[in-house]
């Protein structure tokens, strides 16, 4: 077998070392979903966001209440206390904060220690999902929320669902810019041998970073046949943008129609899907998936069919990007090389700006 040379591993290395991966800082200074709407209640429910702890519930006027998990006094998680009238009161002394994080209240003692506060965190409620700024209050910034009109719109009936993923979201952003997988990973669920091989277009911008593909003639697997009612062999067109959006976001967004048919004679199906990977820890990402369609709006029956093959397919990601993360941690950063190839090429632009923007000053946040 012929391995590359020495320089030419120094050469994969030196390129990889401009890309963002495991080992990159997290860019706290941008929006990520923190939550499902309906998952956020008048209970406290803690969750791990960017290597921080974090406790959530939402107060009596409907407001999401995000504030770091740690009492100030002796470390006790928050989330292990009780939510009283909007306050938060420690398990182990009984301290009691309010959703402005402020100590408002010390059994032991008549008054409160000025300094004794709770960082909290800006959220935003935005259709079936919370976000979050996990970067400093005076940096919040609503205009880095990608606007989303489809996943308020009544025009589209949408499911969501959640995986946890044993890797690190940068490989996440990458597999879903880089789609010629669905001929393998997915040959099981819903690729087709034709995709890999297929036509495409790149767009490659500050921030943005979109794969066009036109898969023109195909057949369609199950679950895209079923929904439209393509189901001849050769009969349809499947046309793909997969776009990275933020570092919290990516959303595919597919046509099909019947190519056997004239434009003025044919119908087209539209669906999209919000892909929302929020880093976890290093290796491990929430990974909420929100999926909409234009068309059977009031079909219930072609939704759980449409959300349950799809998981399908998403689980075939997790399981391989974990596959892949257990490969990394075991290879010493001596031995460790990948190559790119054309397709990679939106890819790795993307991977280049997440360092830039990891490693710009001000975007780590340390535990305060």
């Amino acid at each position: 077998m012929t391995l590359p040379a020495a320089s030419v591993i120094a050469a994969t290395q030196a390129a990889s070392s401009k890309m963002a991966d495991r080992h990159t800082p997290f860019i706290f200074d941008d929006w990520y979903v923190a939550a499902f709407a309906d998952e956020v209640g008048k209970q406290l429910l803690p969750r791990t966001l960017l290597g921080l702890g974090i406790v959530m519930y939402r107060s009596a006027d409907g407001r999401v209440v995000a504030m770091q998990d740690r009492c100030p006094h002796r470390s006790m998680p928050l989330s292990a206390g009780q939510l009283q009238d909007d306050h938060i009161v420690c398990a182990y002394h009984g301290m009691k904060f309010n959703r402005e994080g402020d100590c408002v209240h010390v059994p032991s003692q008549a008054t409160c220690p000025r300094a004794m506060g709770v960082r909290t965190f800006a959220t935003l409620e935005r259709g079936p999902l919370i976000w979050i700024w996990m970067g400093d209050a005076a940096s919040v910034d609503e205009s880095r929320l990608p606007p989303q009109p489809w996943l308020t719109s009544g025009g589209w009936e949408t499911s969501q669902g959640y995986l946890h993923l044993k890797a690190s979201y940068v490989r996440l952003h990458e597999n879903l810019l880089d789609l010629t997988h669905l001929s393998f990973l997915h040959a099981k669920s819903f690729g087709t041998p034709d995709y890999a091989s297929a036509a495409y277009e790149t767009e490659i911008g500050e921030g943005q970073f979109a794969v066009m593909r036109n898969v023109v003639p195909t057949t369609l697997p199950p679950v895209w046949a079923e929904p439209t009612g393509l189901k001849g062999e050769g009969q349809a067109a499947r046309i793909v943008r997969s776009q990275f959006r933020s570092p919290a976001m990516h959303e595919v967004s597919v046509s099909f129609y019947d190519c056997t048919l004239p434009e003025a004679g044919r119908d087209t199906f539209r669906i999209r899907t919000a892909h929302l990977p929020t880093p976890e820890t290093a290796t491990s990402t929430h990974y909420f998936v929100v999926h909409g369609r234009d068309f059977a709006q009031n079909d219930k029956a072609m939704t759980q069919f449409m959300h349950a093959q799809l998981f399908v397919v998403f689980n075939e990601d997790v399981t391989g990007l974990a596959l892949q993360e257990e490969v990394l941690a075991r290879t010493p950063a001596n031995d460790l090389y990948e190559f790119s190839v054309a397709a990679d090429g939106p890819s790795v632009a993307m991977r280049r700006y997440l360092l830039e923007r990891a490693t710009k000053r001000g975007t780590i946040v340390t535990d305060n």
